[in-house]
């Protein structure tokens, strides 16, 4: 394909990597970025603009980031007939507003585990103590993007999430204006998403198994992400049960972009916990390092609807994200002491490397931003086993002062995958 012009739009700096990888490829790349505290990340590997709009006449495509509003936008310049990958406010609503997409999911014949919107933490705990039973507690809207917010309760009578509701209470009801408490249900949590051209979903699918937590064994705060263990597939039940039910609506919208559902399953059924409907991160990274197709050419033709299918590495593939104090917690001064302006030591040359909130100055890559999220190493193999082993070799050539990861990214894979063929979700058809 010949070079096309690149405008990627970011509230805080989450598509830093993709910009690069296009760069990469030859495209000529503007990158903007809203919030100040991210506005040096991706230095001296894209170029960047202040003001994103007066570049929109320039691109050949726009390339926008996330949701929270950014799907309007996206919806202009599409509807004004540019080539565009993002949302509509319908598609950011299913994400931003979590009983709205239980609502729709709901709609379309899928089960969904039982849930109650709460704008009161003081009705939320009366409720709780009234039906007392495993709770996830999950804010919405902005909120939610405070991953350490999230809380999955483990007593049966609901104690744990009576506590941290109070807790709440007292520090964060400001910030958290509405909220979800919704029954928990135990199983294997798996998500399935798929790319969309504005009128179908695009093959292969992907299946992937998020792991947020901090620490190894999924203990420890919730994290936004601490790695992803992913596959591509031809359609299955999983997708089928799910997204495909979906593909008139998106179409409806227009919508060009990614999908995901991120779900619970066990011997009963399949149950939809909540949507991303928009790349996912580090997921999209990982996604760019397995493809065969260039991401340059793949985003312009998805955008432009004509990409029906692409190509990609067989086998399985492994992210891990590679983190520095004070994540996954905010605290400015932390970062400032530990993290701000470190250097990336590279033993050797390592391929395989994304990078998140990273510049590059003379001639090394520096730590920047304030979140702590630094680099995704990949490894790709034949077995889960080899692509494991193959992303922590890579690691061990990298060095961050105070870096910090999980080391069982994929490794649930071995009792997860019995699970999930035994009841016939990854079931080709």
């Amino acid at each position: 394909m010949e070079p096309k012009k690149f405008l990627f739009v970011s509230l805080d700096a989450l598509i830093t990597d993709i910009a690069w990888q296009v760069a990469k490829e030859g495209h000529p790349v503007k990158y903007y970025i809203g919030q100040k505290e991210y506005k040096d990340v991706g230095d001296g590997f894209v170029d960047k603009v202040n003001d994103w709009e007066k570049e929109a006449d320039w691109a050949d495509i726009i390339v926008f980031d996330d949701v929270l509003g950014q799907g309007t936008k996206a919806d202009r310049f599409r509807k004004a007939g540019k080539a565009v990958i993002g949302g509509t406010p319908y598609s950011d609503r299913l994400e931003d507003d979590r009983a709205f997409g239980q609502e729709e999911l709901k709609k379309q014949g899928i089960s969904i585990v039982p849930y109650r919107d709460f704008t009161s933490f003081d009705e939320a705990i009366e409720f709780v103590r009234t039906t007392p039973a495993r709770y996830v507690i999950k804010p919405s809207g902005q909120a939610q993007n405070i991953k350490g917010l999230l809380f999955v309760g483990e007593e049966d009578d609901g104690r744990d999430v009576i506590q941290v509701l109070n807790d709440y209470k007292k520090a964060w009801a400001a910030k958290i204006p509405m909220f979800q408490i919704q029954k928990r249900v135990a199983g294997v949590e798996v998500a399935v998403g798929a790319f969309f051209n504005g009128s179908n979903f695009v093959l292969p699918i992907n299946v992937n198994f998020e792991h947020k937590k901090l620490f190894p064994g999924n203990l420890g705060p919730s994290t936004g992400e601490m790695g992803t263990a992913m596959f591509w597939s031809s359609a299955n039940r999983l997708f089928n049960s799910t997204l495909k039910k979906f593909e008139q609506k998106f179409a409806e919208e227009k919508y060009a972009g990614y999908v995901d559902i991120n779900c619970i399953v066990n011997g009963t059924g399949i149950y939809p916990l909540e949507w991303t409907t928009r790349f996912g991160y580090p997921t999209i990274s990982i996604q760019q390092e397995s493809m065969v197709t260039p991401i340059g050419e793949f985003l312009y033709e998805l955008a432009n609807g004509r990409l029906t299918s692409f190509k990609v590495k067989s086998g399985f593939h492994v992210g891990v994200r590679l983190v520095v104090p004070p994540f996954p917690f905010s605290d400015k001064e932390t970062f400032q002491v530990k993290s701000k302006d470190s250097i990336i030591f590279f033993k050797k040359p390592v391929e395989g490397v994304h990078i998140e909130d990273v510049r590059f100055t003379n001639g090394e890559w520096i730590v920047t931003g304030d979140s702590g999220v630094i680099l995704i190493v990949c490894g790709i193999g034949p077995t889960m086993k080899q692509a494991r082993t193959q992303a922590y070799n890579r690691i061990k050539n990298i060095n961050i002062p105070s870096m910090y990861y999980r080391t069982d990214i994929g490794e649930r894979w071995y009792e997860d995958s019995d699970k999930l063929h035994n009841w016939g979700y990854l079931r080709e058809v």
